[in-house]
C-alpha cells in the first residue's frame, strides 16, 4: 500500500499557491482522494474563474503551515 499523500492536520490543501496566483494546489487527500475529487474540483474552478467559493478556504490554505 504505501504511504498516503495526506497532511500533518488531516485536511487537503485547496489554495493559491503563495509565489503566483497562476498556480492553485489541490492535493493531500489521503485515502479519499476520489470521494472529494468532485468538491475539490468546484473549489479549484471557482478560484480560476474568480467566483467565490461557496465554503470558506482559510481552513484549506497552505499558508496554515508557517
Amino acid at each position: 500500500m504505501g504511504y498516503r499523500p495526506s497532511m500533518p492536520d488531516s485536511l487537503p490543501v485547496i489554495s493559491y499557491s503563495s509565489q503566483s496566483t497562476r498556480v492553485i494546489y489541490a492535493f493531500g487527500h489521503g485515502h479519499l482522494g476520489l470521494t472529494q475529487s468532485a468538491g475539490t474540483a468546484e473549489m479549484v474552478a471557482d478560484l480560476v474563474f474568480g467566483r467565490s467559493p461557496t465554503i470558506p478556504l482559510e481552513p484549506y490554505s497552505a499558508r496554515r503551515f508557517k
